[in-house]
């Protein structure tokens, strides 16, 4: 065998694996069917402006060893999170919090809050949901329910509320202070250079193959290193034997405006089914970055076709039951490691993909002891 490993995807994980195991001697080539590194996270410089190419990437962890590790590449700035919802024309402050509530319904304090959401509960009368808009209605009620939830939610998913199973939402926080930081993490920001520069630093002396197919060339990749990390869809690893597991596209139009500030906010969701789109973003905001210009993405959810590119899992129970028969067949494996968000068929966050391709690599690291 020529190389120790294959890693098969260039985005977090595989990076991680590869960096960490040519620390320690291995070789390693790393091909990617992208025409660049990075996966999802991938960012471009633009008008002096880092932009997220497949969606805003907000990094956000409570884990230490996590912050301090993606923190030896790059960075950060102390970008929070608060995104701002609008439905007909209003906007409202997100997450649910006390400024929200005012914008709703005009109530100043916690227990004016408290009242009006249990007053709207109590009068939906839902002891045991059937669906997700029930399960949100018994939980929020259906003035947040109807222009915070709904049509936000069918659009990511494809479907009617009511045809989407309660599971999905086991709780929604509301918050009872006015707090619009979107996450309750210790540790938040954006790196100073973009998410580009931590994978190219991670992939710096490594053999790098780009607008490479694994399945192109199948019998020549398998044969080429001892190990397979492999960061891509686990049903076509398998040839799809136990049926295709299911995934959400996304679609992304982007455009460059003359002039500094289209929105003042780097995130605005668009809550309305009718509006196809389910947020705008202006990638400057999330830097602060210095520009005459300004570029913003509108984010489409997609149905996904086998072809399209794969953004995330729909974990629902038909596709974890299908999913459960390859990850028997992935633990059988002698030579083949599955990571990532597609490989293991979990929407994880980027702190967990880190600390899931630390552990593994510690993993591996005891096996070659």
């Amino acid at each position: 065998m020529k190389y120790d490993y294959l890693i098969v995807g260039s985005g977090l994980f595989g990076s991680i694996f590869a960096y960490e195991m040519n620390k320690i001697g291995k070789k390693c080539i790393v091909i990617e069917k992208r025409n660049h590194i990075g996966g999802n996270i991938y960012t471009s410089k633009e008008e002096n402006i880092n932009v997220h190419k497949y969606g805003a990437h907000i990094f956000h962890t409570s884990d230490k060893k996590v912050w301090e590790y993606i923190n030896e590449f790059t960075e950060f700035n102390n970008f929070i999170n608060s995104p701002v919802a609008i439905y007909e024309d209003k906007m409202y402050n997100l997450p649910f919090n006390m400024n929200t509530f005012y914008q709703m319904w005009g109530t100043k304090t916690p227990a004016e809050a408290i009242a009006k959401i249990e007053e709207q509960k109590a009068e939906a009368n839902i002891t045991e949901p059937k669906n997700l808009e029930e399960q949100a209605i018994s939980l929020v009620g259906p003035d947040i329910y109807t222009k915070l939830i709904k049509g936000y939610t069918e659009k990511q998913w494809g479907k009617d509320c009511t045809e989407l199973p309660a599971f999905i939402i086991k709780r929604l926080p509301v918050r009872l202070t006015f707090d619009n930081n979107y996450f309750n993490d210790r540790y938040q920001g954006i790196p100073l250079d973009g998410y580009t520069t931590v994978i190219e630093q991670m992939l710096d002396g490594l053999e790098v193959k780009l607008n490479t197919d694994f399945f192109e060339d199948r019998e020549k990749w398998e044969n080429i290193a001892d190990k397979i990390v492999f960061t891509g869809m686990i049903d076509q690893f398998y040839d799809y034997q136990f049926g295709r597991l299911e995934y959400r596209g996304l679609k992304f139009e982007t455009e460059t405006l003359d002039m500094e500030n289209y929105q003042g906010n780097a995130v605005i969701n668009y809550t309305e089914r009718k509006i196809p789109y389910t947020r705008i973003i202006e990638h400057k905001h999330f830097e602060g970055s210095d520009s005459p210009k300004t570029i913003v993405t509108k984010e489409y959810p997609a149905q996904w076709n086998p072809g399209d590119e794969a953004y995330y899992p729909v974990n629902n129970d038909e596709n974890n039951e299908i999913y459960t028969k390859y990850e028997e067949l992935a633990s059988q494996e002698e030579k083949i490691i599955f990571g990532g968000r597609l490989g293991t068929y979990k929407y994880y966050d980027m702190w967990k993909i880190i600390d899931e391709a630390l552990n593994c690599v510690e993993k591996e690291k005891e096996l070659i002891e």
